[in-house]
């Protein structure tokens, strides 16, 4: 058994773990928990009722949080010509072509997300190996491999965010900081969910949203109602 600590303890003592919380209810709780010494992260874990081993039941998508994510996001982009400039006025904080591979290719990783246009692609693909398994490999399903690169740029900058379901058919995916206001965090907790419901592969079958969660870093997870989830989203707005 894993050993938990005192404040992981005493967040237990604030909520029942067998409850199922409106979304507001829940909202209020992983609040109330996020007690570590740091601005911590809430995060939204969805399990769907999916085959993740099935090609027509992945789900897998972006959506721009309408309050960001409270993290400042570093930008690479693999461009040349005129999309250099483009980049850059954009405000992406590395942006070059040969040489910007090569730089990678040498071990250097300081950036949290890759763009690149699709005449860069010979390029980027020789990197695969580096940036695939870091989750940073540029892609067309997540709007990174593009030429419109002004628009990349500042919706990953304004706090866009990828979601995608793992092999156990879990979604894992931040919301925004505790600090956030709770109107907030309803309104990004909102924009995943209906971004989630609109990503239902035809072929799933039987209840989609199997169980949804939410937690801070260091806090206990909050489980809130899946079957009316969305209805009380609405009313919460």
């Amino acid at each position: 058994m894993v050993a938990r600590g005192k404040r992981y303890n005493e967040a237990l003592k604030l909520y029942d773990r067998e409850h199922l919380y409106s979304p507001s209810e829940a909202i209020d709780l992983v609040k109330a928990t996020a007690k570590a010494g740091f601005d911590e992260t809430i995060e939204l874990s969805v399990r769907l009722g999916i085959n993740p081993k099935q090609s027509d039941q992945q789900v897998r998508g972006t959506v721009v949080l309408p309050h960001g994510t409270g993290k400042t996001v570093s930008v690479a982009v693999f461009a040349k010509g005129e999309k250099i400039k483009e980049a850059e006025d954009a405000g992406a904080d590395y942006v070059g072509g040969e040489e910007l591979a090569e730089k990678v290719q040498g071990g250097w990783l300081d950036f949290d997300v890759a763009v690149a246009t699709p005449d860069m692609m010979s390029v980027v693909g020789r990197l695969g190996r580096i940036l695939g398994p870091r989750g940073l490999m540029p892609n067309p399903k997540t709007g990174t491999v593009t030429f419109e690169i002004d628009k990349a740029v500042k919706e990953i900058k304004a706090g866009k965010v990828e979601y995608r379901a793992d092999k156990t058919g879990i979604v894992h995916v931040p919301i925004g900081k505790a600090s956030f206001e709770k109107k907030a965090l309803l309104k990004n907790l909102a924009a995943i969910l209906d971004a989630l419901v609109k990503a239902r592969p035809a072929a799933a079958k039987g209840i989609y949203m199997r169980s949804v969660v939410l937690s801070s870093t260091m806090g206990p997870g909050i489980r809130i109602n899946a079957a009316q989830i969305m209805v009380k989203l609405a009313e919460e707005e």
